[in-house]
């Protein structure tokens, strides 16, 4: 069973910097494809972002992409995600979840990830 706790969120102003990290534990294994989703209030969850178990991989969602930075540090359990130039449609509650080898990860649909955190709340004021 893998356990994934996302911290980082907060209330900024729009233009300001949050790095958002998630722990993964109860399983001996890093080897997770990892990704970041959120979700706003009255709309469906969204990808955002996800990487690939060695890191070697990123793909990015088209409203994120050039703002927004994954990492997975080598033998590390923890993915980050960077989000900068940050702006009031990035208000949401931003998930953290892992996907197995050989899932199609990358796509972007929420299906494919087997374990989800319970989020952190990201606000963004103009």
């Amino acid at each position: 069973q893998v356990q994934l706790t996302e911290s980082g969120g907060g209330s900024v102003r729009a233009g300001d910097s949050l790095r958002l990290s998630c722990v993964q534990s109860g399983s001996t294994s890093t080897n997770w494809h990892m990704g970041w989703f959120r979700q706003a209030p009255g709309k469906e969850r969204e990808f955002v972002a996800a990487i690939s178990w060695k890191g070697g991989s990123r793909y990015y969602s088209g409203s994120v992409k050039d703002r927004f930075t994954i990492s997975k540090p080598n033998a590390q359990n923890t993915v980050y995600l960077q989000m900068n130039s940050l702006k009031p449609e990035d208000t949401a509650v931003y998930f953290c979840a892992a996907a197995a080898l050989g899932s199609a990860f990358e796509n972007g649909n929420s299906g494919e990830y087997d374990y989800w955190g319970q989020g952190t709340q990201v606000t963004v004021s103009s």
